[in-house]
């Protein structure tokens, strides 16, 4: 039997995260399972190194914290949230939001279209050369 060691009790909780490091550039997909106010213990589907310190951002409660890895075992990892940056507003979390997803898809949908008319051209004028 093991004793807590926490000062906060955590409770049980399923819900979907996702861990952003390396300035946001990078993110792995978690689930949170226990949770208080001062950490919580993830479940990753990756095996993954990460960084001492990273963002949680929890969609559903339209948080990120500020995190920083505490222990690592199989079945996941243990992590504190740092004080003052516990709850921050889920504006400074990554704009996932289904109008910025489709806004993407299109700005990339005509990216797509631009690089078919290059190639195409670039073809017609290798074809002319021949």
């Amino acid at each position: 039997m093991s004793m807590e060691q926490r000062r906060q009790p955590r409770l049980r909780v399923l819900l979907k995260g996702r861990i952003h490091f390396n300035n946001g550039s990078s993110s792995i997909d978690c689930l949170v399972r226990d949770m208080s106010t001062t950490g919580a213990r993830l479940l990753l589907s990756e095996t993954a190194t990460l960084p001492e310190k990273f963002d949680l951002y929890i969609p559903q409660k339209e948080r990120t914290y500020r995190a920083q890895l505490r222990w690592r075992r199989e079945d996941g990892i243990g992590v504190t949230f740092d004080h003052g940056a516990e709850q921050q507003p889920a504006e400074t979390a990554p704009d996932l939001t289904m109008t910025a997803l489709l806004r993407r898809v299109g700005e990339l949908e005509a990216e797509n279209a631009a690089l078919r008319t290059t190639l195409t051209q670039m073809m017609k004028v290798q074809a002319s050369a021949v």
